[in-house]
């Protein structure tokens, strides 16, 4: 009988890359299969995140759950990672002695020696170094189960801004070379692959290395993967504002299968708190980029990120914010109170932002972005899109979903055989969350 593998992941895009890695790790090295059931893994790993507020209590309920299943299986094997591994790394197997190992985002390829160390001496095995770009040197050739696929393409965040802990437990900004990326989409579109996201903490930091002593941009890998005739679309995520070079912007005029989407976090809207945050640039200046972008690319669609209740945000402050999403008119954004995070400077500035003050204005920015998110879903009835269909929709089995070009979800009657192609369909209706959708049949 095959042993079995059980991941839990948490946080995001990025984790759910790595977690499907160390899947790869596993099955390559020591032939394990994935499970969703915990009862029935050799191997339990955790995948974590650090990043909002409580998270490494999480991880130790969920430890907590699976201790009962070490006291019955003696063999089997606890691991965690990823960023609260990082943060935490021998102070987890302090507080919760049954862990094994304990590995960062970089250390994921040590895996399976870890496992055989720790099988071979008794002992716990903790790696949370930052051994640069050899985790992707080491990796299995990816496998992948449908027509998209995450591709990271660099690693670790060198912006430090006073809220974040990813500096400090994924390291500082480390750009894989451009030919390997190349190879692991070529390889990923001989298996069917027809839709990529490059990854990164801050993607379009990208400064990959080209042979003669060049180095490539994002823009420059963008134009590449576009020349790959299997690959129809791409995306990227996620982006930072001081990162948006020209070339990028201009990107979106030229690069045809760049998708009319960009995740491109503004976090506020007031420059005093944009300051204290240490952003590196204005309201003004994102507007600015914005303006740019909708230029080289019409029908733009653009989605952030908010951090509400930072300390010290005024009621003047939070203003600058909404009127920030009232003119720019966001297609949906991830917004949350602002939470300190161990060892990171915002936890030392002063006047915090009381709790209830803090909900109330994440309670009025979301129901602004939510406004605009429908009004954009109902500009989009009557509309042709082209959409990849990713699987049975969630609610109605008897039903496909699928993703358009700007990143919507779309509901619509189809056969399963349909599934990771792409098709035409006719917007019919817009709904709370997706769109529903019509076959378009020629």
């Amino acid at each position: 009988m095959a042993r079995k593998l059980y991941i839990r992941t948490f946080g995001c895009q990025m984790n759910e890359y790595d977690s499907a890695r160390i899947a790869d790790v596993l099955a390559a090295e020591d032939g394990l299969a994935l499970t969703d059931r915990p009862d029935d893994a050799d191997v339990i790993v955790f995948n974590t995140c650090s990043v909002r507020e409580k998270a490494q209590e999480r991880v130790f309920h969920d430890l907590g759950r699976v201790r009962a299943l070490k006291a019955q299986k003696g063999d089997l094997i606890i691991g965690v990672g990823g960023c609260v591994a990082s943060q935490e790394g021998a102070g987890i197997v302090k507080r919760a002695p049954y862990v094994d190992i304990v590995f960062g985002p970089q250390t994921l390829h040590r895996i399976p020696q870890m496992i055989r160390a720790r099988r071979a001496t008794g002992k716990p095995q903790v790696d949370v170094s930052f051994p640069e770009i050899e985790k992707f040197d080491r990796l299995p050739p990816p496998t992948v189960d449908g027509a998209a696929a995450y591709v990271s393409i660099m690693e670790g965040c060198s912006k430090y801004c006073t809220f974040c802990v990813v500096p400090y437990t994924r390291g500082e900004e480390v750009s894989r070379p451009l030919d390997d990326v190349l190879t692991e989409i070529a390889d990923l579109a001989d298996q069917g692959v027809r839709e990529v996201t490059l990854l990164g903490q801050n993607v379009n930091a990208y400064r990959g290395s080209m042979g003669g002593g060049e180095v490539a941009d994002l823009a420059t890998l963008l134009e590449h993967v576009a020349e790959m005739p299997s690959i129809e679309r791409i995306r990227f995520t996620t982006s930072h504002p001081k990162e948006m070079t020209p070339r990028l912007i201009d990107a979106f005029e030229r690069v045809d299968k760049l998708v009319s989407h960009l995740h491109l976090p503004v976090q506020s809207g007031a420059d005093r708190v944009l300051a204290a945050m240490k952003r590196g640039y204005t309201a003004l200046e994102y507007r600015s980029i914005v303006r740019r972008l909708r230029r080289a690319r019409p029908g733009l669609s653009l989605t952030s990120d908010f951090i509400v209740g930072f300390p010290g945000e005024t009621e003047a402050d939070f203003a600058g914010t909404l009127k920030l999403i009232e003119d720019i008119r966001f297609d949906g954004a991830f917004s949350f109170i602002y939470s300190p995070r161990p060892g990171t400077p915002a936890t030392a500035l002063p006047n915090p932002v009381p709790r209830a003050i803090a909900q109330d204005r994440l309670a009025r920015l979301q129901s602004l972005v939510d406004a605009q998110y429908q009004s954009h879903s109902e500009a989009m009835v009557g509309s042709r899109q082209r959409v990849l269909v990713t699987g049975p929709a969630t609610r109605d089995e008897g039903d496909l979903q699928a993703r358009t070009d700007n990143n919507r979800v779309v509901n619509f009657a189809g056969d399963a055989v349909l599934t990771n192609t792409y098709v035409d369909v006719a917007i019919v209706a817009a709904q709370a969350h997706s769109l529903r959708g019509e076959l378009v049949t020629l």
